[in-house]
């Protein structure tokens, strides 16, 4: 699909809290619910919980002001750090990070998150301790060559990015780029955690169609493999929503890896 037929995130922007409405609510009736909170959720605190991932700074790079899938992190590392490519996707997160009127409630994420850690009693600490451990909040550009000189250390222990490659990049080889960007800040030995969606084209907001890139599970391994990472675990998961007029993937995908040292 060519890009040029739907409008760029990063480019032309959308409604941040529509975009949250749609496909990341605590209501029960909201369609994506199994597709992009409970497996990313679930997900990451099976990965974590097996221990074999710790550090103290772990940096996200994701699309959207999206924090959902962060709240086992902060079980794990010590410090977080946001990388954001709008201006209204990190006013979005500040009125929730800094608890402005009217920020989006993440409570269902928060209940769901201590319920699979047996902690269900502690849902209001969790959301302070995944509050207190998000230190920066950055923006950039995606066309820069570095993200070094944004983040204010020299490499992080983790990095997890959620949907970030799908809506910035234009086509294969760009996301062979930024891939290569995002692994340059990442030190030998760490882990990287992607989240993806398969053989998808758009998604919706408010009506207006935004470019996602299509490629399969094997096309981001063979990416990874080729930036000198080990594959540790791929997982493709098919699609549960039945909204197909609002986004068109055929499933999701999770890969951890570990880069080489």
């Amino acid at each position: 699909m060519d890009c040029s037929s739907y409008k760029l995130y990063h480019v032309h922007d959308h409604d941040s809290r529509t975009l949250l409405e749609t496909y990341y609510s605590g209501d029960p009736d909201m369609a994506f619910k199994e597709d992009t909170l409970i497996y990313p959720m679930e997900k990451l605190h099976n990965t974590l919980s097996m221990g074999h991932m710790a550090g103290e700074i772990l940096i996200d790079i994701s699309a959207g002001p999206l924090v959902h899938h962060l709240y086992s992190a902060c079980e794990v590392f010590q410090e977080i750090i946001l990388m954001r490519p709008t201006e209204k996707c990190i006013m979005e997160i500040m009125k929730w990070h800094d608890d402005r009127t009217g920020a989006f409630c993440w409570g269902h994420v928060a209940k769901h998150v201590t319920d699979l850690e047996g902690k269900s009693e502690e849902c209001e600490a969790k959301e302070m301790k995944l509050k207190s451990a998000i230190t920066h909040i950055v923006k950039f550009d995606p066309e820069i060559e570095s993200l070094t000189h944004l983040i204010g250390v020299l490499q992080a222990d983790c990095i997890i990015s959620y949907g970030f490659l799908d809506v910035v990049c234009k086509d294969q080889e760009d996301y062979k780029r930024n891939l290569r960007k995002i692994l340059n800040i990442l030190k030998p030995g760490g882990h990287l955690i992607l989240y993806g969606a398969l053989n998808t084209s758009y998604y919706t907001v408010e009506g207006h169609k935004f470019h996602v890139l299509s490629y399969n599970e094997h096309f981001a391994s063979n990416a990874l493999l080729a930036e000198g990472m080990t594959i540790l675990q791929c997982e493709v998961t098919p699609r549960k929503s039945e909204s197909h007029h609002l986004t068109d993937y055929d499933g999701r995908l999770f890969i951890t890896a570990c880069k080489q040292e």
